[in-house]
């Protein structure tokens, strides 16, 4: 009598080739975790209750340059009405050559966004780099 030791498929010894992928999973679940934790701090929008001052403020030795576009769409610099074309010519005179110089860009509410990122955009692609929007106060 013989010994049968197995009758269905035979048996390899040798390298495995699948990859195993439970230390990735715990590596992705670990910087899942990291990362939940840490995107609340990274926010910049934090509400603080400013305390006031009697401080003057700042005069710049200049004063801003102030761009407008009203509900129409037309561009003002300095209350002299521009075109898209014709802006950055009239910038340039307004300013002196300095791109340093302080802008604000004031925008109707009724205006689309679009419109006034656009400007900013053709200003900042100008040199222009200091740039402001401005708002009012609400009222009381």
């Amino acid at each position: 009598m013989g010994v049968r030791l197995s009758s269905g498929p035979s048996h390899r010894v040798g390298p495995v080739s699948d990859i195993n992928v439970t230390p990735l999973v715990d590596v992705m679940l670990v910087l899942l975790i990291v990362f939940m934790v840490a995107a609340p701090m990274m926010t910049a929008g934090v509400k603080v209750d400013l305390p006031t001052s009697s401080a003057k403020p700042l005069q710049e030795p200049k004063p801003p340059i102030v761009v407008s576009i009203d509900a129409a769409g037309t561009v003002y610099v300095n209350q002299a009405a521009t075109t898209a074309e014709t802006l950055l010519t009239l910038m340039a005179q307004e300013a002196s050559g300095d791109k340093e110089r302080r802008i604000h860009l004031r925008g109707d509410q009724t205006l689309a966004y679009g419109r006034i990122v656009q400007t900013m955009g053709t200003l900042n692609d100008a040199g222009y780099a200091r740039i402001a929007l401005v708002s009012e106060a609400p009222q009381h």
